[in-house]
């Protein structure tokens, strides 16, 4: 359960943050909120869907994986990709607000977290001021404030030009396997290709077109991610004959 605490260099001071990527620390994750600002660095290495909340409003999700609890690019050396999505990397870190203003809130229970020892990043120097690791954070904390922000923008625009289709993908495993994956929506590149000038034109004002033309590119990264499940589960299989071959 969270334990959310405004961050402060009182009662913080010894605080310090475990930075290596691991199932331990919370990574085993299958997707991650996303921001069309974030498309272009993402769409290089996740699929990017949109998902459709209780009140009918999208979100957009960066793909890890095609189950819960699943993070193909986990591995014994951390995350194996170049980008990591940022409300990712902000863990255990969150924005809260304080009235009008933003604070910077900590889960001090999150697996990350330490509160005594040497072990992972300060959050703050010794004199009390903010580590060069503490300024990273408060700038992707504020990236994702003013990302999720345009977010909110940019999913209502496709919305409202029904830009927005759901799709299912059939994944069938080198093993065999059939999987499915479902539940999620995607650019409709025909109903796109369809717009009139002056509705691609303001999409283009609103500074949407880029950030739409990267989200329909990253679903090639389906082809990457099944590479990495095949890989995964043949390592899997290889660790347990090696196993019974040794009982």
């Amino acid at each position: 359960m969270a334990n959310h605490a405004i961050l402060n260099n009182v009662d913080h001071k010894h605080l310090r943050i475990v930075t290596a990527r691991g199932a331990e620390y919370g990574d085993a994750v299958m997707s991650a909120l996303t921001f069309p600002a974030e498309f272009r660095d993402l769409q290089a290495c996740y699929p990017i869907v949109f998902a459709r909340d209780e009140d009918g409003s999208f979100t957009p999700l960066a793909l890890m994986g095609f189950e819960q609890g699943e993070n193909l690019f986990l591995g014994p050396d951390g995350w194996d990709a170049p980008v990591i999505p940022l409300t990712v990397e902000r863990q255990p870190f969150l924005i809260g607000r304080g009235g009008e203003e933003l604070q910077v809130h900590v889960d001090m229970d999150h697996p990350r977290v330490r509160t005594g020892g040497l072990e992972g990043e300060p959050v703050f120097l010794t004199y009390g001021g903010t580590s060069e690791y503490l300024e990273r954070i408060s700038s992707v904390l504020r990236t994702i404030h003013e990302g999720l922000e345009a977010s909110r923008g940019f999913t209502a625009a496709l919305g409202e030009l029904d830009l927005l289709e759901s799709f299912v993908l059939d994944v069938e495993l080198d093993d065999g396997a059939r999987h499915q994956l479902a539940g999620f929506w995607t650019v409709a590149e025909e109903r796109l290709q369809a717009l009139a000038p002056d509705q691609l034109a303001a999409l283009h004002r609103a500074g949407y077109l880029q950030a739409i033309y990267m989200q329909i590119a990253s679903l090639s990264q389906f082809r990457t991610l099944i590479a990495r499940r095949n890989r995964a589960d043949a390592a899997r299989n290889t660790q347990g004959i090696l196993g019974h071959a040794g009982a």
